[in-house]
Formats: C-alpha cells, structure tokens, sequence
C-alpha cells in the first residue's frame, strides 16, 4: 500500500494509554493505517471540520475511520457524533464508539446519533488489543464503503 493510500483514522480518546494502546494495535492490523489522535470532543471537531490548527488538510487528512469515546471533556462523543451526521461530507465516515459504559441509554444515544458499531472496551490490555486488531482489520480492509 502506497503512503497515499494508507487509511487515516481519527482516535478521539481522553486517556492517553487507551489511546497509545489503540493506535499501536491499529497500525499493526492486517491492513496499515496512519492513526491521528485527539483528546477532548473539541479537538475532534477541529479535526473533522478543519479548524484552527487542523485547518491544513495535506497535515490533517479526512479520517477513513473515527474511534469515538463517549465520555469525552468539553463535548461528549454523542454531540460529536451528531455533528458529523449533520454534515454531507462526513455523514458517511464510519464512528466505532469505543467505551467503558454498558448503559443502554448510552447504547441507544450513540446509535441513535449515528454510530456504526458500539463496542465496550474490555479490561485486559491484551484483549483491547486483540479487539483494536479485529477492528482495524474489518473496518480498514474487509468493509466497504459507499
């Protein structure tokens, strides 16, 4: 796979070893990726409607894939979702929703916001890895978008 061609996907994770771990174990699928994080729902926003210092699209490329958290500091991973499914251009990126919750109410809002899957992170290290793997290698290489 040619650098112009590696998938680019958008980490929006608080937790800065969550997101190491997910970046790590997403670059090492079957199918490579360039794996941009951000920290807050704010920053996600900047990035996908490129604002402020994600305004330069050649530094900033459009995401293939978002690794949403819900429970995201200055605005939640529902809202960013909203957001994204408001837009044209963005409605049809595809959102993983990646949390610790198991409340239904947050199962129904992020779906009802417009998530592609929702999908619990598990305790162990090793297993969100493995996870973070089957992930990047479905989304990234087997599903097809239209």
């Amino acid at each position: 796979m040619s650098a112009a061609t590696v998938p680019v996907v958008l980490i929006a994770e608080d937790d800065d070893a969550h997101a190491e771990l997910i970046a790590r174990s997403l670059e090492s699928s079957e199918c490579a990726c360039d794996a941009r994080r951000v920290s807050d729902g704010d920053e996600a926003l900047d990035y996908l409607f490129r604002r402020g210092g994600y305004a330069d699209a050649n530094a900033s490329p459009a995401p293939q894939l978002v690794i949403l958290d819900l429970r995201l500091p200055r605005v939640g991973g529902v809202q960013v979702l909203a957001e994204m499914r408001a837009d044209r251009r963005l409605r049809r990126v595809p959102v993983v929703v990646l949390t610790t919750s198991e409340a239904p109410g947050d199962i129904a809002a992020a779906y009802d916001a417009g998530a592609s899957s929702y999908v619990v992170k598990p305790s162990g290290l090793g297993e969100l890895r493995a996870l973070m793997r089957a992930l990047g290698d479905y989304w990234l290489c087997w599903n097809r978008r239209g």
